[in-house]
């Protein structure tokens, strides 16, 4: 899949999951209102959140694109990185700490939950809205993770929306199923501080996916390289251009999901003059971008052949 194609996949499942969670969120929240139910209330308000950082996601795609400027000669790109990590502290602090605060405040002043049906029926509206933007991010993600495992793939990824609006996706269908089971708990057993637990174990939910997603954008916000597979192709491109006696290393840094720094060190055949050198680079950076338009820069520090040196 092409650059492009992947970048407007991703955010069609943006706006998949953005449609999906304000769709859930007004349903939510009038249940909320009607029935008097804390879980339900945390549910409408972590749909909230999640539409939010829908908006963030496609604000950093939009911000990530600009051009590059004098005051920015690499681009913008990893805006969509900052704003990635944005939607994690989000998703921690308001959608994780209003669940659990509602919860617990639900548990020391409980109220009984009316017209129970009411919750069942929004319940599942929004396993329906979320389970489709859900089964949206998970073919998407399945197309781009190949023959890896899906923890292995969400930590090699470059494109933290892919993975991003999958997470937020799962946490918000688990926490649909403990609201359901809060809800009934409550409802059947006449003990209202049940659905104050659910409350609270779905702001917990919450908080896992925030700390993972924090913790894969901060590898990304914080340069990541690229994937092996890339730099050992680069290296070996590098050593086959006429010229080159050896290519002793690469360093690789991403700079958005499609946009990647690379920094070579090359031995040259000590009889080449200077033109012949800039020539093999011209034809090198060629090279690389031909097989690898994801290379946007490139530097090249050239040597004197070992072999030459006294």
């Amino acid at each position: 899949m092409k650059s492009r194609d992947r970048r407007s996949a991703s955010k069609m499942t943006v706006y998949a999951a953005l449609a999906g969670n304000i769709l859930v969120a007004i349903t939510k929240f009038g249940a909320a209102t009607f029935t008097g139910s804390s879980s339900m209330l945390s549910e409408g308000m972590h749909s909230l959140v999640d539409s939010g950082n829908e908006l963030l996601l496609l604000y950093g795609y939009r911000a990530s694109a600009r051009k590059p400027d004098p005051s920015h000669p690499l681009g913008y790109g990893r805006e969509l990185y900052f704003w990635s990590f944005m939607v994690a502290l989000m998703l921690f602090a308001v959608g994780a700490g209003a669940s659990i605060y509602e919860g617990v405040m639900h548990m020391r002043e409980p109220e009984p939950i009316e017209h129970a049906e009411v919750n069942y029926v929004v319940l599942a509206l929004s396993l329906v809205f979320e389970g489709a933007s859900w089964w949206t991010a998970l073919r998407l993600f399945r197309e781009r993770k190949g023959t890896r495992n899906y923890w292995q793939a969400v930590h090699e990824s470059k494109d933290p929306p892919a993975f991003m609006v999958l997470f937020e996706d799962t946490a918000a269908i688990i926490g649909i199923v403990i609201a359901a089971i809060g809800v009934f708990s409550a409802d059947q057993l006449n003990i209202p501080e049940l659905d104050g637990l659910a409350s609270i174990l779905i702001g917990i939910v919450l908080a896992v996916a925030a700390l993972i997603l924090a913790r894969e954008s901060k590898e990304l916000l914080i340069s990541e390289q690229a994937s092996k597979r890339i730099s050992n192709s680069i290296i070996e491109l590098a050593a086959s251009e006429p010229g080159v006696e050896r290519a002793t290393g690469v360093f690789t840094v991403h700079l958005a999901p499609d946009e990647i720094l690379a920094a070579l060190n090359l031995e040259f055949d000590d009889e080449l003059k200077t033109p012949d050198i800039e020539q093999s680079v011209v034809s090198l950076e060629r090279r690389i971008r031909d097989k690898h338009p994801e290379v946007v820069a490139l530097f090249v520090k050239p040597k004197a052949c070992a072999k030459h040196v006294a």
